[in-house]
């Protein structure tokens, strides 16, 4: 049976690092990845995605604008993925979904399945599902690469990007990694939650803006 109860991630085995600092690192590790496999946690039900003309079209109303906006970065999933193929190099994606979606998390439904089509492992997993174990905090925004690094970025309450802490602790990763597996295991495809729960949906009517989200 899978253990909901979320390691540890102790601040004194972490290292802060400012956001430039966090996304130059990320960046180098991950290009240096060979047939190895890193995991992704999603647990906030909403960000600001700056840089995103697909999110700048639903902002401004037009929901069939940022559907239509993810067709065309087709090619560039299409590459990313025969990258990662080459590289032996799989990402696997765990999103925590609450009910009723928010307008950012019937968005990235749609973002997320058509990810999945060019090799991200993406699987849906209820808030429900985590909640009892969520007493004294959610679970964190984090992101381990090549089973190795682990990120856990940080924001402000409002969702501004803070950076995050980086732990390279071998018994902190190995935990976290054996933690996502199994609550990976446990979602559901993307691509059936999404024709079940959204894809019926009407276009969402986006909430004012929020301060910024930076992948």
């Amino acid at each position: 049976m899978l253990d909901l109860h979320a390691p540890a991630l102790p601040p004194g085995l972490g290292e802060r690092l400012p956001r430039e600092v966090y996304k130059r690192d990320f960046r180098q590790r991950d290009a240096e990845i060979r047939n190895g496999n890193s995991w992704k946690l999603e647990r906030r039900q909403h960000f600001v995605e700056q840089g995103s003309a697909s999110w700048e079209a639903l902002c401004r109303g037009d929901w069939d604008e940022a559907l239509r906006l993810f067709e065309e970065r087709r090619d560039t999933l299409r590459r990313s993925g025969l990258d990662d193929q080459q590289r032996g190099s799989a990402f696997h994606r765990v999103r925590v979904v609450e009910q009723p979606l928010t307008p950012y998390l019937q968005w990235e439904l749609h973002s997320l399945r058509q990810r999945a089509q060019y090799g991200e492992r993406v699987r849906v997993v209820s808030a429900e599902t985590v909640a009892p174990y969520e007493a004294r905090e959610r679970l964190p925004e984090l992101t381990i690469l090549d089973e190795r690094t682990l990120y856990r970025v940080l924001y402000t309450e409002a969702g501004v990007p803070e950076g995050a802490v980086r732990y390279t602790d071998p018994i902190v990763v190995s935990d976290w990694v054996t933690y996502l597996r199994g609550l990976h295991a446990a979602g559901e495809d993307v691509a059936s939650y999404v024709e079940r729960e959204v894809a019926h949906l009407p276009p969402p009517e986006i909430i004012p803006s929020r301060p910024a989200r930076s992948e």
